[in-house]
């Protein structure tokens, strides 16, 4: 029995099933929903999808033999509260599995640059946080009985810094919301940067970007 929190279009709710697991996806917006239903059918996997809030999970206690979340559960404005509800729907001797970006990685300072652009609500902590072992010390804490993390890294490729860019403008919620809150020339401005980003970091010989970006592996036991 496996949740996949913040599931997105079900890139790892679908994994999970492939490898045998009876799964739940949950995520806020109906859209991924949808989406994630129609991959599931395609492939054939048999997946709960429910719309829900990953700070008030609507599931009974210890109902779960794994809680995943995979670079979703991080981007909750309340983190204590998100990682208390995994830790409760999960049962005792159970597993948290969750991949979150580093905030010295590519896609930290990439939020980062976002940020510079169009900043975030006051008071709100950083999702790149959750990249942090101390962080996730602190949100786990006492409801685990082990915590280990290693450092990974996932190279995204494009056809080139543009199509970086664009991309992300139209496939990922920070950097969408962003340009829309700009005008024409912060649009503009925005664009460059994160072009300038991308070239930065790129990795590749030849025209086609290849940017490694760093995320941290993280298996958690929930104490019995």
């Amino acid at each position: 029995r496996v949740l996949d929190v913040a599931t997105g279009s079900g890139n790892a709710a679908i994994a999970a099933a492939r490898a045998g697991a009876v799964v739940t996806g949950l995520d806020y917006v109906r859209a991924l929903l949808a989406r994630a239903r129609a991959r599931a059918a395609a492939e054939g996997f048999e997946i709960e999808l429910v719309e829900g809030d990953a700070e008030a999970l609507p599931f009974a206690d210890a109902s779960f033999d794994a809680t995943i979340s995979v670079v979703g559960v991080m981007f909750t404005p309340d983190h204590a509260r998100a990682a208390s509800e995994m830790l409760r729907v999960t049962r005792p001797g159970g597993t948290i599995a969750l991949a979150n970006w580093t905030p010295s990685g590519f896609v930290g300072e990439m939020l980062r640059t976002v940020g510079r652009h169009v900043p975030p609500p006051a008071g709100l902590r950083s999702p790149s946080e959750w990249g942090t072992e101390p962080h996730l010390e602190e949100l786990l804490g006492d409801g685990v009985s082990e915590l280990l993390v290693r450092p990974r890294t996932f190279v995204f490729r494009f056809r080139s810094a543009d199509d970086f860019v664009d991309f992300f403008r139209t496939n990922y919620g920070p950097v969408h919301t962003a340009f829309a809150k700009l005008d024409d020339a912060g649009r503009a401005a925005l664009h460059r940067d994160l072009a300038q980003l991308a070239a930065t970091h790129d990795r590749a010989v030849g025209p086609s970007p290849a940017i490694p970006a760093e995320y941290l592996e993280v298996l958690a036991t929930r104490r019995s």
